[in-house]
């Protein structure tokens, strides 16, 4: 019985914000072209959930109580009609035909072929024992606990959202404020829980972690379509797959769901890689996207404001490659000065002290990066990518990738040196969760310096020195 209403709710959002991706894509661009149909289901289901959050919070602000007609009639109303808008746009034939080719699979053969299949297979049993994990594993009494849930279960009861304070507040209100352990906390993943839950019928703490599932399925998806819109291979594409799929630590925020940092990754990725479309092929909407999932980034946790304008990096430099290296560089050094600044003074600003303990955890990022398992050989991966494309890591294409990767390694080794910017902007307890922000993002790094390595490579002049010329004639007769 679980599974007839909990499937629907769960493919709702995502079939919502496919509709939505499908209607506003750019017309230059097929369904059948490399990569289009799994980048409009990845980021569908992105779009979806905060258009769905969103609805919520109107129903809220205009003091409709929750429940399954108020929030999934609307939503699937606006899905058919959207699916009936996209079908006539173009002809229904040629649109299932598309659909078609594009999933065909890439014409390898052999043991290329084998590797294929097996990958693919492998990611599939991935996701399902993720999806077993999800189904058994109980809310953890963690951070998920008394900082997210504690929202979505009163939300719930109460049928509407509430504001929550934080203790000092709560202790002088007349009974009408909530508490948690961080009340400043965004509203969409609780949202999504309490939609789960409307759905089931009932409180549900192990049920209603379905979306990061999703979300894990979406971000997936998007990579590999991301990469093929970026004219990789579909092996190329399928390995950087595979490794964002096998992120132990991403992993472990599907299996042990109810934190932000999966979704935040998700929707960070997702921007950056229509940045990247946006560079390469100046199409306008590919930009609105960029910015849209960018500004989704502080809907799903408060730091996100921080992560969001690292995208700024890239798109300086995509805009003037030249001068915005220059200004880019220069932001770095600034940044850096002031913080050191900040490390050797005391100054007092409107009653507030500015200053930064300098307390580098070097040992503890060297461990967390190439140490301990929870990256696998990604941080190796991204070294040796730098060495071997440094050059074409500093000229376009790669360059807005570039800046990006740089401003959000700067920022990681900028938290474990100050700790006081780790409370601002990572949220406690751990620095090492913000590493998951950025890391599908390098892995996409990776595969494409690997790729311009490669093409460098194909591409270098062969030198014939004169011997090798002479031995290479043919002996006079």
């Amino acid at each position: 019985m679980d599974f007839l209403t909990l499937t629907p709710a769960l493919l709702l959002p995502w079939l919502l914000g496919m509709v939505v991706v499908l209607a506003t894509r750019n017309p230059i661009y097929t369904l059948d072209d490399p990569g289009e149909l799994a980048w409009i289901a990845g980021t569908g289901y992105l779009a979806g959930a905060i258009l769905a959050t969103l609805w919520m919070r109107a129903l809220s602000l205009a003091a409709i109580p929750f429940g399954r007609m108020s929030i999934a009639m609307p939503l699937l109303a606006i899905s058919v009609a959207g699916s009936i808008f996209v079908w006539y746009r173009r002809d229904g034939a040629s649109l299932a035909l598309a659909c078609r080719r594009a999933l065909a699979p890439p014409p390898y053969v052999g043991i290329t072929r084998l590797l294929w299949w097996a990958a693919c297979a492998w990611i599939a049993l991935r996701f399902l024992l993720l999806g077993l994990e999800v189904s058994w594993q109980p809310l953890f009494p963690w951070e998920a606990w008394i900082a997210w849930a504690t929202k979505a279960r009163v939300w719930f009861e109460l049928g509407h959202m509430t504001s929550f304070v934080d203790a000092a507040q709560w202790l002088k209100s007349p009974g009408s404020e909530w508490f948690d352990a961080q009340p400043a906390n965004p509203a969409t993943l609780p949202l999504l829980q309490v939609y789960v839950c409307i759905a089931l019928g009932r409180w549900d703490d192990v049920l209603m972690n379905w979306p990061w599932w999703q979300f894990a399925v979406a971000l997936t998806l998007l990579t590999y379509g991301g990469l093929r819109r970026l004219d990789a291979t579909p092996a190329e594409a399928l390995v950087g797959t595979y490794f964002v799929a096998s992120l132990p630590l991403a992993n472990a925020h599907v299996a042990l769901a109810g934190y932000p940092e999966l979704p935040l990754a998700a929707y960070f990725t997702a921007a950056t890689l229509a940045l990247l479309r946006w560079a390469s092929i100046r199409a306008r909407r590919d930009f609105v996207w960029a910015a849209l999932l960018a500004a989704c980034c502080p809907l799903i946790k408060v730091a996100g404001w921080v992560w969001a304008p690292i995208l700024l990096m890239g798109w300086i430099v995509a805009v003037a490659p030249k001068l915005g290296r220059k200004l880019v560089i220069t932001a770095f050094a600034v940044s850096a000065a002031a913080l050191l600044v900040l490390a050797r003074t005391k100054v007092t600003l409107a009653g507030y002290t500015l200053h930064l303990d300098f307390a580098p955890s070097w040992a503890a990022l060297v461990d967390n990066t190439l140490v301990f398992s929870n990256w696998n050989m990604l941080w190796y991966g991204v070294v040796a990518a730098i060495v071997l494309a440094w050059r074409r890591t500093l000229v376009p294409p790669l360059l807005p990738l570039s800046a990006i990767v740089a401003a959000h390694l700067f920022l990681v080794a900028t938290l474990f040196a100050f700790p006081g910017v780790a409370r601002l902007v990572a949220d406690a307890p751990g620095v090492e969760r913000a590493m998951l922000f950025g890391a599908p993002v390098l892995v996409v790094f990776m595969v494409l310096a690997y790729r311009e390595f490669l093409v460098r490579c194909r591409s270098a002049p062969v030198v014939v020195t004169a011997a090798a010329a002479a031995a290479a004639e043919p002996a006079p007769q």
